[in-house]
């Protein structure tokens, strides 16, 4: 899998390179935000891995120059940690953030997650995470064998989170998926109703292990939590 590591930061992407390699990933490098177009543009990645302070274009100006005509799954790693930071990554098009110094395998977690939603694991009819199948053919939901009524609402929050499982869903995606651009502002449905199918779904609703909340950006549907 060819994966695009675009940071300014040498010693960073050197190790990057020798780790990603050892697991497979063809590792392309870019120095600064405009080395990063020009290297996706030739190269076509099946992964963008991103900082955003770099010189030359930021990273909101690369993922937004990028959206413009490529789909292309964006992993931000940066050291920015306020969630404003990352909110603005999102709704430009990144897919998922991760912020510096990470554990290299929460970061290989994250791009498993990213490929597994470029080959098309989201088309899967089926999604099974602890005791719950969702079947997304039949629009329906078991636990432990037996059906689990969810609301219109619910199962559309459900549905979306398990076409994309393993993926950071933001907010706002949700919301526009769900009730439209006019309701953008208001998250506070989202909250009730993760909270209700937490009820639902859960072992252990206050503590869930598979419907979590990434805290300022949105939430996420992991399958095999580690």
């Amino acid at each position: 899998m060819k994966l695009l590591v675009a940071d300014d930061d040498p010693q960073l992407v050197r190790a990057l390179r020798i780790t990603l390699a050892a697991h497979g990933y063809d590792v392309i490098a870019a120095p600064d935000g405009a080395a990063a177009i020009a290297a996706a543009a030739q190269t076509h990645p099946d992964i963008v891995l991103l900082d955003l302070g770099m010189p030359k274009l930021d990273g909101i100006a690369v993922i937004e120059a990028l959206r413009g005509w490529s789909d292309v799954p964006i992993l931000v790693v940066s050291g920015r940690t306020g969630s404003a930071d990352k909110v603005e990554a999102l709704d430009a098009g990144a897919d998922d953030y991760v912020t510096k110094p990470f554990q290299i395998d929460e970061l290989l977690a994250r791009l498993r997650a990213l490929a597994r939603r470029r080959s098309g694991a989201s088309a899967e009819s089926s999604v099974v995470f602890g005791e719950v199948e969702v079947d997304l053919a039949a629009k329906a939901v078991t636990r432990s064998g037996s059906r689990v009524h969810l609301t219109p609402t619910e199962w559309q929050i459900l549905e979306h989170l398990a076409r994309h499982p393993g993926a950071l869903v933001t907010r706002q995606e949700l919301l526009r998926e769900i009730w439209g651009t006019e309701q953008v502002t208001d998250t506070g449905y989202l909250r009730l109703y993760l909270s209700q199918l937490r009820k639902k779904l859960e072992r252990t609703p206050s503590a869930p292990e598979h419907l979590l909340t990434e805290q300022g950006m949105g939430y996420r549907l992991v399958l095999d939590p580690a």
